[in-house]
């Protein structure tokens, strides 16, 4: 779009100098009575390039993941060192599901400013949305050292370690995320996914009810609640909370999702079909 404007603003240019060039010609004919005019005239360097405002990055970041990625790029692009639009880049590539770029994306902000924050915490979420909970453990723990009042990099060292069975690390990190925010929905979610998947619905669902309990608690906490209710068979009461939340059509289709959960023989296989609420898939999306 910049390269046609000024395309066209040289064709303006152009047009407007040639009745010029013709006087000019006539003018050499007759006695010099004044200085040559310049031979051309030089068309103006374009201007490079320019950030985005504060309130266009505001309004870029309500958009779709594919525009906000598109959106990102082009600030990455402007200027490669701006860390902030590098982790908005990652997170909009991991919202598409594209998590290993979205990795990329975020490393690249980390060999400039290797303790971003941010960028560490995008690096630790791409992984784990791609379920390689093994190399977001690290990231992870640069955050904590770094940030060691800061709840999200525990909560999701606890879901890296789950993913690599590291099960009693997992909730030893859970525990230290709510010692430092008790009662936090996202953390007990979390801890009650995997009690949920080895088998322990019951005490999954404790859990989840302290969760949606939280003013802070979501959609996204009370879908975990109802999954953990279907495999319970208690389908009535997790009726009630989707129709609470969803439109009829994707209440039907999630309901239908739990009554197939409810029959499967193994937990684990139960939430494999219902895969979209999952805690750990949640991810993908967003989250920490």
């Amino acid at each position: 779009m910049c390269r046609k404007l000024l395309l066209a603003a040289t064709a303006v240019i152009a047009l407007s100098a040639a009745p010029m060039v013709a006087l000019a010609a006539d003018q050499a004919a007759a006695p010099a009575k004044t200085a040559a005019s310049p031979a051309s005239a030089t068309a103006p360097t374009p201007e490079p390039p320019r950030k985005a405002t504060a309130i266009e990055r505001a309004a870029a970041d309500r958009a779709q993941p594919l525009a906000r990625a598109a959106f990102w790029a082009r600030e990455v692009g402007v200027d490669p060192t701006d860390a902030v639009a590098g982790v908005h880049l990652a997170s909009a590539m991991r919202a598409m599901g594209q998590y290993t770029e979205a990795a990329q994306a975020a490393q690249q902000v980390l060999v400039v400013d290797p303790k971003n924050i941010d960028a560490l915490m995008e690096t630790a979420r791409d992984y784990i949305a791609e379920g390689q909970g093994f190399y977001a453990i690290d990231p992870a723990k640069q955050v904590i050292a770094l940030a060691p009042r800061d709840w999200r990099p525990l909560s999701l060292l606890g879901i890296a370690y789950s993913q690599v069975r590291r099960d009693d690390d997992a909730q030893a990190a859970w525990r230290a995320a709510l010692a430092l925010s008790p009662d936090n929905p996202a953390v007990l979610a979390n801890m009650a996914m995997t009690l949920a998947v080895k088998g322990d619905a019951a005490q999954a669902e404790v859990l989840l009810r302290r969760a949606v309990a939280q003013p802070t608690a979501g959609l996204k906490e009370r879908q975990d609640l109802t999954l953990v209710l279907g495999l319970q068979g208690k389908l009535d009461e997790a009726e009630k909370l989707l129709r609470q939340d969803l439109p009829p059509a994707q209440a039907d289709a999630n309901l239908a999702y739990l009554q197939a959960a409810s029959s499967h023989p193994t937990p684990a296989a139960a939430a494999a079909v219902y895969p979209d609420e999952h805690s750990w898939n949640r991810l993908k999306g967003a989250g920490g």
